[in-house]
Parts: C-alpha cells; structure tokens; sequence
C-alpha cells in the first residue's frame, strides 16, 4: 500500500472531522512539494485554498461530514509557493458504525490542461479578431465593386447582412473554441438584429450543433427572419413566430411557425435564401426541409438523425 501511495502522483490525504489535515501520502507530498509533512499536519485543509477554492473546500468538508461526497476545482499553491490547480474529490471514510469516522480527499494536477484551455481560448479571441477585420474588408470590397441602381443595392445589402449573420454565428461558436454551440443561445442572438424578441416564442431541449451545422443554421435563421419582415408574420405588429425544436428516438426535430400576419400566397419564384434553406440546410442536417406556405403563415419544418447536429 505505502509503495502505491508513493507511485500516485495523486496526492491523497486523510482529513478528520474538524477538517484538519492528518494524513498526505509520499507521492502528494512530492506533487505538493512538502519537504516536512509535520510542519502542516493538523492544519486546516481549506486554508490551502484561496477565494472560491476555499468556500469549494468548506462545503466539500461539510459534505463529508453528512456522508456524502464532493467534487471540485480550484487553484491552490503547492507548499514551495507554485501555483497549481486541482481536481479534488472529497468523501467520508465510514467507521464500524457506518458513520464518518474520517475524510477522504484525492488531489489531481491538471493545470496543464488549465493552462492549454487558456492558451485555446486565447487564440479563439485573435482568430474572432482576425476573422471580423476580414468581414470588414469583405464589406469594404462589396460597397466599393457593387454600385448601381436600386435592384443592386437591394443585392448589396443581401450580401453585406448574410455576411454579418455569418459573423455573429462565428462570434458564438469563438466562445466555445470552435467546439459545440447551444441551439438555444444561437437562435436568440441570430435573431437579436431581426426584430423584438418578444415576438417569438422560443421552445426546446438543450441541444448542442457543431460549427458546421451551427453556420447552416444561423443563415437559415437570417432568411426566414428576413422573409418574415419583408412579406410575413414580422410584417404586422399583430405577427408571432413560434420557434420550437424536439429530440425524441435519436431524431431532431425543429418548426418554424409564423401567426398573425397578412395572408401568405406562395411564391412563384425560389431566390438564393428559400433554396439555401431547403437544400443546403438539408444535407448539412443529413434530413429533410420543407416550407408550407399556409394561408395562416409560413411554416418552416427540418427533420434529421440527432447524431448529425455535432458532426464535423
């Protein structure tokens, strides 16, 4: 036992009822760089924390005692001053009774991993500086190649608006380093520049897309608002849309439903945002899209397998 203690670069200690520290094996003690152990026996162990680590460290202690177990994070220097931060996992050690008799506490260093989750999201910020000083040359480019008549500009504003929504949906997934985007999350902000919020009613289970089926869905979004506005329920103060997405037997189910609004007549042309929602949006979900134009109000419907919103 003394031999795996000593191998562990977990540092595990014994902590009593009072929440001081009794025990802390070889291999802890070196991860923590104590060079005399007895110069900390019976200190109290939140006292090795500092600001939230210590309240963590309190209520872990608090915890034990009720005979439950607790986990946490926090920053805690090792005993020669170095900064380190812990994952620690703290429970009861039950006596012949079944009652805590002691506390187990397991500390593991992961402040590299701290530190290569600082440095991601370091270059996610200079990759969304980056990325809006290229939006803005892009725009630049556009109002100085793209002039003429009303029917251009009206082709210029198109571009210049789904380049910005475009924008924002990276400015999402920049927070998460590129990794997941809450669905929810998206569709308010996607939303925030297209009207009041209060006009939609927004519903559904916490669901995570990928960066790709993100920026598909985010365009999306820009389209069907912008349709909304123009000819639909967004048209009319009187105009809701009911925005609602369901998981149930590994299929995604999402609903775009407008109310309220002046009397739809299908279109007799598709432009590039009605086939960019029905095409693209589908093979990006791997599912099918379909628009019902109802007398009542557009209704937008997308269906696919669950596994495909966190496919790269």
């Amino acid at each position: 036992m003394r031999s795996l203690l000593a191998a562990s670069d977990d540092c595990i200690k014994v902590i009593d009822l009072d929440g001081k520290l009794s025990f802390m094996s070889e291999g802890g003690q070196r991860i923590m760089e104590v060079s005399d152990f007895n110069a900390i026996k019976g200190c109290p162990w939140p006292d090795f924390w500092a600001d939230q680590g210590n309240a963590e460290a309190r209520f872990a202690i608090e915890e034990a005692r009720a005979g439950r177990s607790y986990r946490f994070q926090g920053a805690a220097d090792t005993a020669a001053g170095n900064p380190r931060f812990w994952d620690v996992q703290v429970g009861p050690i039950l006596g012949p009774d079944g009652k805590p008799e002691a506390i187990l506490s397991v500390s593991r260093d992961i402040t590299a991993i701290k530190e290569a989750e600082q440095r991601q999201r370091l270059l996610a910020l200079e990759l969304k500086h980056r990325m809006k000083n290229t939006v803005a040359m892009i725009q630049a480019i556009a109002n100085q190649t793209v002039r003429g008549g009303p029917e251009i500009d009206a082709i210029k504003e198109a571009f210049t608006a789904r380049l910005s929504t475009m924008a924002s949906a990276q400015d999402i997934l920049t927070q998460t380093v590129w990794a997941r985007a809450n669905l929810a999350y998206l569709v308010q902000e996607s939303l925030k520049g297209q009207s009041d919020l209060s006009r939609f009613r927004i519903n559904g289970p916490a669901v995570e897309l990928s960066s790709k089926t993100a920026l598909a869905m985010a365009l999306a979004l820009h389209e069907l608002a912008t349709n909304a506005a123009k000819y639909g329920a967004l048209s009319q103060d009187s105009g809701r849309i009911d925005i609602t997405w369901s998981v149930e037997d590994g299929q995604f189910a999402f609903e775009w439903r407008e109310s309220g609004g002046p009397l739809v007549v299908p279109p007799t042309r598709r432009g590039f945002g009605s086939r960019m929602i029905e095409r693209a949006l589908a093979g990006y979900f791997s599912g099918a899209t379909a628009v019902d134009y109802q007398p009542a109000g557009v209704v937008f419907s997308l269906r696919g397998p669950i596994d495909a919103l966190i496919a790269d």
